[in-house]
């Protein structure tokens, strides 16, 4: 895919639904791991935003922005911009959301987590 690939059109409503499951799947993700043992990070979440603080207290903060139709990431290494191309939300250099948030938690949390979109 290239990188300048053009954002899939979304109605409002399909935006919503799309971002809401995002952050509704790596909430329940975060949720496995912490009934698992495996990890045990915070999640808190006010509308649009879902923010993830590591035991280290690093966060990554996820942040839905309506008016541009994209996902926003914050983390350690950077703020990072998405949008739906395709069927999957990319940046501008074309990574991949999921990849890119799975990178960003394994290095914040110093083992390696993966995070998928729901099936």
């Amino acid at each position: 895919m290239s990188a300048t690939a053009e954002a899939t059109p979304l109605s409002d409503l399909e935006y919503r639904q799309k971002t809401h499951a995002i952050l509704a799947g790596i909430e329940a993700t975060v949720d496995a791991w912490l009934e698992a043992d495996e990890i045990d990070i915070d999640t808190r979440r006010s509308g649009g935003l879902l923010e993830l603080v590591f035991p280290n207290r690093t966060h990554i903060v996820l942040n839905t922005q309506p008016p541009l139709q994209e996902l926003w990431m914050a983390a350690k290494s950077g703020g990072f911009h998405y949008r739906h191309v395709e069927g999957r939300w990319v940046d501008r250099e074309g990574r991949e959301f999921f990849a890119a948030l799975s990178e960003c938690a394994s290095e914040q949390a110093g083992r390696p987590l993966k995070f998928s979109p729901a099936s």
